[in-house]
């Protein structure tokens, strides 16, 4: 075994076999990948990659698979768990491999999707532009990498579409390798890839808050583990929850809303990607997203920067010297607020160069918005019943409604004059 040091969870234990995976350079590029892309704009510590947070997203996946199914009182044949839990490693390690440079903010030009040539379309919207996800199957599928998981893990029956699979449930020829003595582990093992409460959120919150210098993202994981198992409901194994650790679940999702509305939407990172997709928009084919999947591993933050001090478009030049649009008004906002049109057209008149951005801080990205998750199961040991969670955190009714930000920007040297402007607008409080 070889152990990796990582501030946030301890030392974590990689097999040989894994190492190899590790050390490929198309996982490698992910050092080269800032997890959260402009925010060390605002908060000088966050230049974590997502390397780091790959590793640590296994780490908790591995501590909820062992919570979850326990090796004394396991139903799971020994093989089958000792294969489950690896392919379950395997895939949180990789679920990330298609973010490219400057995180989300780049996927505006990345090309349509069915230039990517994956084995599967997406029926809901056939035409749309690909995003991290796809990237994450076209290197799975397509890449060296692809090689490397055969060589290193064909053996033990896990292959790249098993990933993709558990990534995605995309490719149903894969769903019977999840399935054993007629009970569907799928359902759980996905919700511990991405579902409400999983290994990736339960990593990047303590990682992203850590490395940013805030407390918002701390909850208590240990008692949500101590309390995590499952529940087989019409032959499908779900995510369950003892009733005890309710509360730490809502802790945990208020962790997420908090880290959203005070880091992942702070004004500085969210104007610099603002000015970044301005640069996407003005200088079209500057910055290239391949369609190959060996030459987009090569696409890392380095590229990006390296094209932006090259460019000669002011957008680029701008965010190179760090010469950033100022907020300038930052308000609560719904369809009809009418004074962000007033602000608008104030600020034309007076030539002055603005944009506006608007965000929205959820509770969850599921509940509320018509899709619903694989739900999680609360189970009360004293009167042997269990529920989705939803009818026990009330914290989604008081927290149904998003949070709205909206906020004006405008360019250094005009901040005074379009405060001015402003603070003859905005009524006082």
């Amino acid at each position: 075994m070889i152990r990796i040091r990582d501030p946030i969870h301890g030392s974590i234990r990689l097999s040989p076999d894994e190492m190899a995976i590790v050390d490929h350079p198309v996982f490698q590029r992910l050092r080269g990948i800032k997890q959260l892309g402009f925010a060390d704009q605002a908060f000088p510590g966050a230049t974590h990659t997502r390397y780091a947070h790959a590793i640590g997203a296994m780490e908790v996946a591995t501590r909820m698979f062992d919570a979850v199914f326990p090796i004394e009182r396991s139903a799971l044949p020994w093989g089958d768990r000792v294969r489950l839990r690896q392919l379950l490693r395997l895939t949180v390690m990789l679920h990330d491999l298609g973010h490219p440079p400057a995180s989300h903010s780049s996927e505006s030009v990345m090309p349509a999707r069915r230039l990517l040539d994956l084995p599967f379309e997406d029926e809901a919207e056939p035409e749309r532009q690909a995003n991290h996800e796809d990237y994450t199957v076209k290197l799975l599928l397509d890449s060296q990498l692809a090689g490397a998981i055969r060589s290193r893990f064909g053996d033990r029956g896990i292959e790249p579409e098993d990933i993709v699979h558990l990534l995605t449930g995309a490719l149903p020829a894969r769903q019977a390798g999840l399935s054993v003595d007629g009970i569907d582990y799928y359902p759980v093992l996905h919700q511990m890839v991405s579902g409400e409460m999983d290994a990736d959120r339960m990593d990047y919150l303590q990682r992203d808050s850590f490395f940013a210098g805030v407390s918002y993202g701390k909850f208590d994981m240990s008692w949500l583990l101590e309390n995590l198992g499952h529940q087989v409901v019409d032959d499908r194994a779900m995510m369950a929850l003892s009733h005890r650790a309710v509360f730490a679940f809502e802790d945990f999702l208020l962790s997420r809303y908090h880290m959203f509305v005070s880091v992942y939407y702070h004004h500085i990172a969210v104007g610099f990607d603002s000015m970044l997709l301005r640069y996407h928009t003005e200088a079209p084919g500057e910055f290239r997203v391949p369609t190959d999947a060996d030459a987009y591993a090569a696409l890392d933050d380095v590229t990006l920067w390296s094209t932006l001090r090259r460019s000669t478009n002011r957008w680029a030049q701008w965010i190179a010297r760090r010469e950033a649009f100022r907020r300038v008004l930052e308000v609560g906002w719904t369809p009809t607020t009418p004074m962000l049109d007033d602000v608008e057209d104030a600020l034309r008149a007076k030539g002055i160069e603005h944009f506006v951005c608007r965000d929205q801080g959820t509770l969850s990205k599921y509940y509320g918005k018509g899709e619903q998750p694989l739900p999680i199961y609360v189970f009360d040991e004293a009167t042997r019943r269990s529920a989705p969670i939803e009818r026990y955190a009330r914290i989604y009714e008081r927290y149904e409604q998003p949070t709205q930000l909206v906020r004006v920007y405008v360019r250094p040297d005009q901040t005074r004059a379009a405060r001015r402007i402003i603070s003859g607008m905005v009524p006082a409080e």
